[in-house]
């Protein structure tokens, strides 16, 4: 059953992996970066003294999938682990929140660390952020990068009905993250942004999974970063967003508190 699952969301998936067209990012206006792609000594030593960092996957997002993000922070010094969701995420969004909060209490106890930082990506950035907001997560996490969430739902969410396949195809995780679940209601009840939490968002124009991109950002003072306002030709895709080099310096930069200013010649 769970196989069957999988294959129905990796159908519907495929058939809508369409890459967006442009648009005018005239709400961002693009800058050039000189960003360095390579940390220096001392970003090193910042980073290994910083928060534990702890990479939080998406639905049917396996642990290897996102080695090449977390290979890249180990390789400028941060402390890195991988929470996949339970059952691949495809179960209810706040049973996953509820186990990373207890992942998040093993790596503090094991790194002697009062707090992390949480990246995750597609749904990997719901399952935090209703950790932050409702299971205590706010005393513990210092930053939040979502990458590609589908922060207020997803029409390709509700379109997986018209493909035949019913009501996400029975997938729960797929049903609180359709436009107007009462899921995504209760998550952004109030301040999208609470606690002493730094936010931060990225997302892409050709997310072909996230429409409209726009749903991918967050209000409330949050630092919300679209590669395309800085890098107009650069091309990511959903699951690019956890592969680009662009996108990785601009996650750098919010862990590190800098200013965000991605490089449009990262690999």
């Amino acid at each position: 059953m769970l196989l069957r699952t999988i294959l129905a969301i990796t159908t519907a998936a495929t058939v809508l992996l369409v890459p967006a067209a442009a648009q005018a990012a005239a709400a961002e206006p693009a800058a050039p970066s000189t960003t360095a792609t390579v940390a220096t000594a001392a970003e090193r030593a910042a980073a290994a003294a910083a928060d534990p960092v702890i990479v939080v996957g998406g639905l049917s997002g396996i642990s290897i999938a996102y080695e090449p993000i977390a290979a890249r922070l180990r390789a400028d010094g941060y402390r890195v682990s991988i929470f996949q969701l339970p059952n691949l995420g495809l179960g209810d969004i706040r049973e996953s929140a509820r186990a990373l909060s207890s992942y998040v209490d093993r790596v503090r106890a094991a790194t002697g660390a009062a707090r992390v930082d949480l990246v995750g990506h597609s749904e990997g950035g719901l399952v935090s952020r209703w950790y932050v907001k409702y299971l205590g997560g706010a005393a513990t996490v210092d930053q939040y990068v979502s990458l590609g969430s589908p922060q207020y739902g997803t029409y390709v969410a509700n379109l997986v009905a018209v493909l035949g396949l019913g009501s996400c195809a029975g997938v729960i995780a797929c049903q609180q993250m359709t436009i107007g679940s009462s899921f995504l209601a209760d998550l952004n009840a109030g301040d999208d942004t609470p606690g002493p939490v730094r936010w931060a968002t990225v997302r892409t124009w050709q997310d072909e999974l996230v429409r409209p991109v726009d749903n991918a950002l967050l209000a409330d003072g949050a630092t919300n970063v679209l590669v395309q306002a800085w890098c107009p030709l650069r091309v990511v895709g959903h699951l690019g967003l956890v592969l680009d080099g662009t996108t990785y310096t601009a996650v750098r930069q919010v862990l590190a508190g800098a200013p965000v200013q991605p490089n449009c010649f990262a690999v």
